[in-house]
């Protein structure tokens, strides 16, 4: 990352925390969170940590291409599903589940990973009027990704940044 410093209201600059803590390797704070001295080192504090997830969750589901398989790992969690809870819903064993989540790039065929997004927006409660839009949104997306997501703690919650 960039020495580029960011500040967030009644913050101190800052550089963007890489936020390896949620399970993800490309994802980074600006701002919403606090490092502090404890007898056994530093210890990082989120605020809202649990608006913090469903922000990236949904980030995840219909801003990304190709889900990874720690990316659909971090869905299957935020559902509170185990992996054979969600292959019986994708009509998967619990293997597959375990093998997409362990490879750099789930190999899933498109139509079991359409409905892990589902999944996780209507666990959201936040399901699409139209999932021919959400199609075209995820086709549309991840052109100019370059592996990094930036989540800024603003006055009204979590938002996701776009990466400059």
């Amino acid at each position: 990352m960039n020495a580029k410093r960011y500040k967030y209201e009644g913050e101190s600059d800052k550089q963007p925390y890489h936020y390896t803590e949620c399970g993800l390797d490309d994802v980074y704070l600006i701002g919403g969170y606090e490092v502090e001295k404890t007898p056994y080192g530093e210890a990082v504090s989120v605020k809202n940590a649990d608006e913090l997830h469903e922000v990236i969750g949904f980030h995840l589901a219909i801003d990304r291409k190709v889900l990874a398989g720690k990316e659909l790992r971090f869905l299957r969690n935020q559902m509170g599903l185990t992996q054979a809870e969600l292959g019986r819903r994708l009509g998967q064993t619990s293997q597959s589940v375990a093998r997409w989540e362990k490879q750099d790039i789930c190999d899933s065929n498109t139509s079991a990973e359409l409905l892990v997004r589902l999944l996780y927006l209507d666990h959201l409660g936040k399901m699409p009027k139209s999932i021919t839009a959400l199609l075209e949104k995820i086709e549309e997306t991840d052109a100019a990704d370059n592996g990094k997501h930036l989540f800024e703690r603003k006055s009204g919650g979590w938002k996701p940044r776009l990466a400059a």
